[in-house]
């Protein structure tokens, strides 16, 4: 017990130490995790083995994709089918086979060049898709593109597992360092734990295989509701918890027994619940401990990095990593080009996927058990799938950098709007979908552009036309119809974003109307400093209704509860351009005592206004000295 409590504290208090460092400097939260790995596993040498720990913390890819699905509706993964099967079919097809002829010219055999192929054209799932949604890129072309190839891989595991015991007719033989060929060490017995499968004929194989995934579909359509509905009833919320996890759990279990992806299973239940009533509850209940548990995985993996076989031959071990990074990185290229991506789309999907994933520990260990891998290749495998994966965020880096060159050059992404029009709406959340019903209901033609697919299609499905794209692209914007517009409404999400957009389209038209949306008070002054129009803060107007609906429950008058409502938001609108003119960016608004002091004299001049009004209006003392 010791030693499991020593263990947890050393692994969070790493993970504390060097995530927020990591964070800080911009490298992201998985390098950060990494880097806590190596610490306090080949550094220090404060943990020692860390297999079984893995296992555990393998749970939390299979929860990351289990979310995933969740946030997908079956039509809008049908919608995806073009990708998966040929952006994402290609590039496993075409890595496998580049990598195998790289291994066969190295020397190897050709069963066990093959297996090399198969286990490099996998990357890491839960690097990337963590750090694609820490960078918010999950919702652009380039982002779902990558992960269609991802789902792909995934679901590639499964015949590349079945793939692996036909290729130990072949020795797997190893070149040393040095470039000597030695034998593999003997093979120990692989040791099976239960399985659904296990001596069935192909035949049986088959039909348990397409059983067990039936029985997630029917289960999460028919069963999952009901259930839910019975343990919600209890009102105790650690049950809800514990019925979430036991669906992932139960998921894996099964997927396991039947030999098929774990991660896969979780994704196909998921979609099966996308449209479920009680998604956002398991998504609130399952996000905690798919985060722990993805941090744990990536602590195993720099924990596990063995730098002793690495520290014997540094450059043999650095340029196979660079070699296999380079194979891939052409092939992603060429591909996103083949499949119309351009510009950043295309970056981002060549260097978010040119690593090797976490599925590749599973098939190097698999083929080691199955005799197609020799022990001591399986060591160097290993180690440059470790490699691979601590050099991803350093390709996330670089594509940030592309990024903003691009940007900064001009240059254009593959996105195309059929027309402009005089309005342009920018993001169709909560807040830009009425604006843009309402300006549409009035006669007036809108274009409306969103990054995120999925309420774009919403959107359609209701009549209303979008399209999807990254709004902030200068390509984008033109092609919408900024250059003749004359409205531009910002109602992004996204705060440093709307500032950006307002600031470029201030730019490129200075004669054009921009109402945008705020989320706070700095916010509001940085839009206005970047050239809006008109500002609007999100919960405002809101707020001031909820207002008046109080002061008119404690006995004042409609009338004079919306002439308390106006002279409000007639004050907030000018103490905001007196406070604009003191912000400081640079100053915490609590730290800038001019803009404080001004602040109390306005509110000060506000109530005295108003309590002034009530009792001309009314002829009434409010009794307030």
């Amino acid at each position: 017990m010791d030693t499991i409590l020593l263990q947890s504290a050393l692994y969070l208090g790493a993970s504390l130490i060097a995530v927020p460092i990591a964070m800080r400097l911009g490298l992201g939260s998985v390098l950060g995790y990494l880097m806590a790995g190596i610490c306090i596993g080949p550094v220090f040498g404060l943990v020692g083995e860390v297999t079984d720990l893995q296992h555990v913390a393998e749970f939390g890819v299979v929860m990351m994709l289990f979310l995933i699905g969740l946030e997908l509706e079956p039509r809008a993964l049908w919608d995806m089918r073009q990708r998966l099967i040929g952006l994402g079919g290609l590039q496993v097809v075409l890595t496998t086979l580049a990598v195998a002829a790289g291994a066969l010219a190295l020397g190897y055999p050709l069963p066990t060049s093959f297996a090399i192929g198969l286990i490099f054209a996998l990357s890491s799932t839960a690097i990337v898709l963590q750090t694609l949604n820490e960078k918010n890129l999950m919702g652009t072309n380039g982002g779902r593109s990558t992960f269609s190839i991802l789902l792909t891989q995934d679901i590639a595991v499964i015949p590349i597992l079945a793939l692996l015991p036909l290729l130990a007719i072949g020795s797997g033989m190893v070149i040393n360092p040095d470039g000597s060929i030695s034998r593999p060490v003997d093979i120990e017995e692989a040791h099976h734990g239960m399985s659904l499968v296990d001596g069935l004929p192909a035949w049986g194989v088959t039909a348990v295989t397409i059983g067990a995934v039936l029985a997630i579909i029917l289960v999460g359509r028919f069963a999952t509701g009901p259930a839910y509905h019975a343990i919600a009833s209890t009102r105790l919320r650690e049950l809800n918890t514990a019925f979430a996890l036991f669906i992932v759990i139960a998921i894996a279990v099964l997927m396991t027994l039947v030999g098929l992806s774990p991660a896969l299973g979780a994704f196909v239940a998921g979609v099966v619940l996308a449209n479920s009533e009680f998604r956002h509850e398991l998504e609130s209940d399952i996000e905690p401990f798919k985060g722990l548990l993805l941090g744990l995985f990536f602590l195993t993996v720099g924990a596990g990095i063995d730098f002793a076989v690495f520290l014997g031959a540094p450059a043999y071990f650095v340029s196979l990593t660079i070699a296999v990074i380079a194979i891939k990185g052409a092939i992603l290229y060429g591909l996103a080009s083949l499949f119309g991506l351009r510009g950043t789309h295309r970056w981002l999907v060549t260097l978010s996927l040119a690593q090797a994933g976490e599925f590749g520990f599973v098939l190097v260990s698999f083929g080691v058990a199955q005799g197609v891998l020799g022990g001591l290749l399986g060591q160097q495998l290993l180690l440059i799938v470790a490699l691979s994966m601590l050099v991803t965020p350093l390709l996330f880096i670089l594509h940030d950098t592309l990024t903003r060159r691009l940007d900064a050059g001009g240059a254009q992404d593959e996105d195309t709007v059929e027309a402009g029009g005089p309005i342009i709406v920018v993001g169709i959340g909560r807040f830009g979908q009425v604006v843009n019903r309402m300006v549409e209901t009035a006669g007036f033609k809108t274009v409306v552009l969103d990054n995120n697919l999925a309420t774009v299609q919403l959107m359609r499905t209701f009549g209303f036309k979008g399209y999807y794209g990254d709004p902030t692209r200068p390509d984008l914007l033109h092609a919408a119809g900024i250059d003749g517009a004359r409205v531009l409404v910002v109602a992004l999400d996204d705060a440093a974003a709307s500032v950006k957009l307002v600031a470029y389209a201030r730019r490129v038209r200075p004669d054009i109307q921009i109402i945008a949306r705020a989320r706070d008070r700095a916010h509001v002054y940085e839009l206005v400093q970047a050239g809006a129009d008109e500002v609007v803060r999100e919960m405002f107007d809101s707020s001031l209704r909820a207002g008046r609906y109080v002061i008119e429950q404690l006995g004042v008058s409609e009338f004079d509860a919306f002439e308390i409502e106006e002279r409000f938001f007639r004050h907030d609108r000018h103490a905001l351009k007196e406070l604009a003119a003191l912000w400081d960016p640079k100053v915490p608004i609590k730290d800038n005592a001019a803009y404080v002091a001004r602040a109390k004299e306005l509110n000060s001049d506000l109530e005295t206004e108003i309590l002034a009004a009530l009792q001309k209006d009314t002829g009434t003392d409010t009794g307030t000295d």
